[in-house]
């Protein structure tokens, strides 16, 4: 019998609780399709920070590189700086653990749950492929006289060659695998921003090596308004590290909300990390009224990646069911559902379909 290991770091706010029923479904997909998880929980979080001043050791590196797979909550304290917990412990995992494809289904389960006017489920079916590991994000510059009528503030953009053509290769190679447009949609913003022209030219030279994919291109503001307009243009998309967080995210909106939104933080055939995009809503900690949904759709992620595709097809189907009959009315805090109440209903449906086939 096939053993996962996977590391869970439960965070902060709503993360225990949404990773709590993720685990449940986990569970009953091990029962129903014979394998087993070995979990490890990390207590890393605001919380841990605000008790001990300690946020990430050094020696916890090689420790996950043990691990199949990451499984992430969420991470956000207003009683901590900014960034500081978050930069630590998910920047910190993307960075040290190179997962630099960043990826982002963003799929309709139920015209129900989608703002768009006269838009069909067939409509909203693409995945965007985020470059995770350079541009904006790599911190580079600083601030200078600070708090004084002279400050400057300097941030860096960093592109390689090396991290274009990987992300630009995997989608791709995504576009090959799905049964859609077979298309890849380059979205940079390399005329105004001249030095993005790595990624126009990258994008043509691997394009070549794929005649059976059709190529074609968008500006970062041109695509915010053709995925509100006529997502059904998209197939597979492929752009930088910070376009690619504010697209994801306009993504969430049309698929149902971020209480859906998924996201795998990848290096292929190493230890990577799966995570619901949402952030770690403190007014609802402790409450049980978030919704799970997007933490369950992110184990579903994990299962595919680890070669579990059955058990990740059965969690999109059982979530598919429920959004489309009714049995969940919408994927927010206001649903009229507790948060365990879902997982129950979502490791059910997972039972249940296992039980008609």
């Amino acid at each position: 019998m096939t053993t996962h290991k996977i590391a869970i770091f439960a965070g902060d706010g709503i993360g225990p609780e949404v990773v709590r029923e993720g685990l449940k479904v986990l569970s009953a997909v091990a029962e129903l399709d014979g394998f087993k998880l070995e979990t490890h929980e990390y207590p890393f979080c605001s919380e841990h920070y605000l008790k001990t001043n300690e946020l990430m050791p050094e020696s916890i590196w090689d420790d996950l590189r043990q691990f199949d797979a990451i499984f992430l909550g969420a991470i956000g304290d207003p009683r901590v700086e900014v960034g500081l917990v978050e930069r630590a412990i998910i920047a910190g995992i993307r960075f040290k653990l190179d997962l630099y494809i960043n990826l982002r289904p963003i799929k309709l389960y139920s015209e129900t749950q989608c703002p768009l006017k006269n838009k069909s489920c067939a409509d909203i079916d693409m995945v965007i492929v985020r470059e995770n590991t350079e541009g904006i994000y790599t911190a580079l510059g600083g601030i200078m006289k600070k708090g004084t009528a002279d400050e400057i503030a300097i941030a860096e953009s960093v592109w390689t060659k090396k991290g274009c053509r990987r992300a630009i290769k995997y989608a791709f190679e995504i576009a090959r695998k799905r049964n859609k447009d077979k298309k890849v949609t380059l979205i940079d913003k390399a005329n105004a921003v001249r030095a993005m022209d790595i990624w126009t030219r990258t994008f043509e030279e691997i394009g070549v090596d794929y005649p059976d994919i059709t190529r074609d291109h968008a500006y970062i503001d041109a695509a915010c308004m053709w995925m509100i307009k006529n997502p059904e243009w998209f197939d597979v998309a492929v752009t930088d590290n910070m376009f690619g967080d504010i697209i994801t995210d306009l993504g969430a909106m049309i698929q149902g909300g971020m209480g859906i939104a998924a996201s795998g933080n990848i290096h292929p055939g190493q230890v990577s990390m799966f995570e619901p995009i949402h952030g770690s809503a403190p007014k609802y900690s402790g409450k049980n009224v978030a919704s799970p949904i997007a933490a369950i759709m992110a184990a579903s992620m994990m299962l595919d990646f680890l070669g579990e595709a059955s058990g990740s097809a059965r969690i999109e189907q059982a979530v598919t069911q429920l959004l489309s009959d009714g049995s969940i009315p919408s994927l927010d805090a206001h649903s009229g559902l507790k948060t365990d109440q879902i997982g129950d209903l979502v490791a059910r449906a997972v039972t249940d379909i296992a039980v008609k086939a």
